[in-house]
């Protein structure tokens, strides 16, 4: 990289792309000067196209139409809809005066924007954090509008750091996504599946507006798609993909993901092809998952309140209450890399149904493990029971005290009382990656000249400059919903 002047570095799309994402992720079959090449002939031409049936993709393009545009594509590269968005846990961070008034919970846009912008060390850029937040709770009530279903009461989640997460009424982040593709179907927008964009078309590598895309279908047949209005690449990051992980973090590398498996960032090296300016591909997240060598992935960390961690000597390490990048490096730095969660039984209770249906299949698969007393617990976990006693005891009695001894907040404290107990393993996954394409509040892509892209947006995961350095847990749904609707509502406008 030493070698690229700043002019190769800016008329070189190809080379860009190298330099910045690595060559290992490129998919795109062209030379540098073939990268725009406009089609003699477009196969097709609608008003938007969208890049991704995730929440992002879909709330876009459902928004889009709901304005007032008439011919919307959305092109997903997997056999299946749904992204990220359908395998998650569903909670969604907004203030919301109903349901957290009821609790007594005091908030505003402005806390929100507060725990986000410091929980990300300054890193985000405040306007779209400001963006995110004062329009969050419109997405909400958009969601319900169209049938989405909430449980009454908030809750911190994992890494949230403040108690204003909503979650589905039903399982998991699949809510979401059954209700957006109720409303495709309804609206008429079409999904075609197994087609994956390997070109995004401007006029120029560099210079004006992007004209559509072309993609391959499940036969390796390229074809071209003309979009008047915009192309919205909503496509997620890259957590599924090592190398790239690796080029950015190399301690990403070997360990496990959390992501769906088309989550490997084909966009990205696409859209520095055509000039698109990048931020903060180095952070990256993980959550509990798996440990090294096991494949079965276990949740019982989502509700804060519930759960604590050991490590392989019973020992507590971490305020589970912390920052996801906190509790991250805590993990990743015991022997083996390798913890516990637990819960008893009225954490199992208030885990969802999806999750809930994890443990128990991570009881045949040798992740998790269920006793009526701690001492057995301990057994079937393999660690000491004098050990595991003692922590479970110091830990209840921080509690009656309302005084943790590793700092965790009196509100998130809950006693381990309730037969029968349950354990873990819990390992990092990679879970999210912050970074990814710069845009403006609008969602408007921004090049390495700070200028807007015409006819390019993008939103979710793909992007970067909204979570900053860490994001906090049940800021992704509120991204990608937040976003995702206001990308219609500017596509529409002609933006």
């Amino acid at each position: 990289m030493t070698d690229l002047s700043r002019r190769q570095l800016l008329s070189g799309a190809a080379s860009g792309a190298a330099v910045l994402l690595g060559s290992s992720v490129v998919n795109a079959k062209e030379s540098p000067l073939g990268v725009c090449k406009i089609p003699a002939k477009w196969d097709e031409t609608y008003d938007l196209v969208v890049v991704g049936s995730g929440g992002a993709g879909l709330a876009s393009a459902v928004m889009a139409r709901q304005q007032g545009v008439k011919r919307v594509l959305v092109l997903e590269k997997m056999g299946y809809i749904g992204g990220n968005t359908a395998i998650s846990g569903g909670g969604f961070n907004s203030y919301d005066p109903s349901r957290q008034e009821a609790q007594k919970i005091k908030d505003s846009p402005e806390n929100h924007f507060k725990n986000t912008y410091e929980g990300g060390d300054g890193r985000a850029f405040p306007e779209l954090v400001k963006t995110m937040t004062k329009n969050s709770y419109a997405a909400v009530q958009w969601l319900e509008s169209m049938g989405m279903k909430f449980k009454p009461e908030i809750y911190q989640i994992y890494g949230g750091l403040y108690p204003r997460c909503h979650a589905p009424f039903g399982s998991l982040g699949s809510d979401y996504i059954k209700v957006l593709k109720a409303q495709c179907d309804k609206l008429g927008i079409e999904i075609r599946r197994n087609a994956r964009v390997i070109r995004i078309v401007r006029e120029q590598p560099l210079e004006g507006e992007v004209l559509g895309i072309v993609y391959e279908d499940r036969q390796k047949a390229e074809h071209s798609v003309r979009a008047t209005m915009s192309v919205v690449v909503a496509a997620g990051g890259f957590a599924a993909n090592p190398k790239m992980r690796a080029l950015h973090d190399p301690r990403m590398l070997n360990l496990t993901t959390t992501n769906h498996a088309g989550a490997t960032g084909d966009l990205l090296p696409l859209l520095a092809d055509i000039g698109a300016d990048m931020t903060g591909l180095d952070f990256i997240q993980c959550n509990p998952g798996c440990p090294p060598g096991r494949k079965h992935r276990v949740i019982m960390h989502l509700i804060v309140k519930n759960f604590i961690m050991v490590g392989l000597d019973g020992k507590r390490f971490v305020a589970e209450d912390a920052r996801r990048d906190v509790i991250r490096d805590a993990v990743l730095s015991l022997p083996k890399q390798t913890a516990f969660s637990i819960i008893d039984q009225n954490g199992f209770d208030e885990t969802n149904p999806g999750h809930q249906a994890g443990i128990l299949k991570g009881f045949e698969t040798g992740d998790a493990w269920k006793a009526d007393t701690f001492e057995e617990l301990a057994k079937k976990m393999g660690v000491d029971a004098k050990v595991l006693r003692k922590t479970i005891d110091d830990f209840n009695a921080g509690v009656d005290a309302q005084k943790d001894a590793l700092g965790k907040a009196p509100n998130m404290l809950r006693k381990l009382e309730k037969a029968p107990f349950y354990a873990a393993y819990a390992g990092m996954s990679v879970h999210h990656t912050m970074g990814g394409v710069i845009i403006n509040s609008d969602t408007q892509v921004i090049d390495r000249r700070g200028q807007v892209i015409p006819h390019l947006h993008a939103v979710g995961e793909v992007t970067g400059g909204i979570h900053g350095t860490n994001r906090l847990g049940g800021n992704a749904i509120c991204d990608i919903f937040t976003f995702g609707r206001l990308t219609g509502i500017a596509v529409a406008k002609g933006k």
